[in-house]
């Protein structure tokens, strides 16, 4: 544990888990849209639902979209940014079941790209995402992301672990979703040096693999 983990990051306020840890839920989002979003539609939960607008929830989600990192001023008018910079947004609050109060749901599209991210904040600008287009994730931004979706079957993880490893990238963390069994499933794996788009490339040419990619850090 560090100080940070104590007093929280440095932000612009309110609230560590209101507006900072919103401004990383919504720079994780952009990263992995991989691209400056052109449309989001928010869905704010429980807690963030009911506070957004007083607690600055709001821009501090906007700021977020736009690459803001937690302490840049810029969040403040996080929504004429926006304009500026044809983003086109909307707050939808919503019920998203069984989730942390905290919890926001993105719908992004930009540069003919599209996801789904969900994600909560869970206190001491802290966040998680918990879902990306569909799939259960875990990630806490702390590290290089690799995501590869593939076909489930046998073998996947061995390929992309002995890719990784030839190069002596260490793994950190890894997790695998499905929708079903023998359909399409996710590998996440969490590394301790970033993936180059050389690397990434090779990855991608495994067959039955396509459109890896990389969610950098916070």
């Amino acid at each position: 544990m560090t100080l940070f983990d104590i007093i929280g990051p440095v932000m612009i306020g309110p609230s560590s888990s209101h507006t900072a840890g919103a401004v990383r839920l919504g720079l994780m989002a952009r990263n992995v849209l991989g691209c400056q979003p052109e449309k989001a539609d928010i869905y704010l939960h429980g807690s963030f639902r009911c506070t957004y607008r007083g607690h600055g929830t709001d821009r501090a989600l906007v700021g977020g979209l736009l690459g803001y990192p937690t302490d840049d001023t810029r969040i403040r008018d996080s929504f004429r940014h926006a304009a500026d910079s044809n983003l086109q947004y909307r707050f939808i609050p919503a019920d998203l079941g069984d989730v942390h109060p905290n919890t926001v749901k993105f719908e992004l599209t930009g540069q003919g790209r599209q996801c789904t991210v969900v994600g909560c904040s869970v206190g001491g600008g802290a966040v998680e995402v918990t879902n990306i287009n569909g799939y259960k994730v875990k990630l806490t931004g702390e590290l290089p992301a690799l995501v590869v979706p593939h076909i489930d079957r046998a073998g996947y993880i061995a390929k992309v672990s002995g890719i990784l490893g030839a190069e002596e990238i260490n793994i950190a963390a890894m997790h695998v979703g499905r929708n079903q069994r023998g359909g399409t499933a996710l590998m996440i794996i969490e590394t301790d040096q970033m993936i180059d788009s050389v690397l990434l490339q090779v990855i991608d040419r495994i067959p039955g693999v396509s459109g890896s990619f990389v969610i950098a850090p916070l």
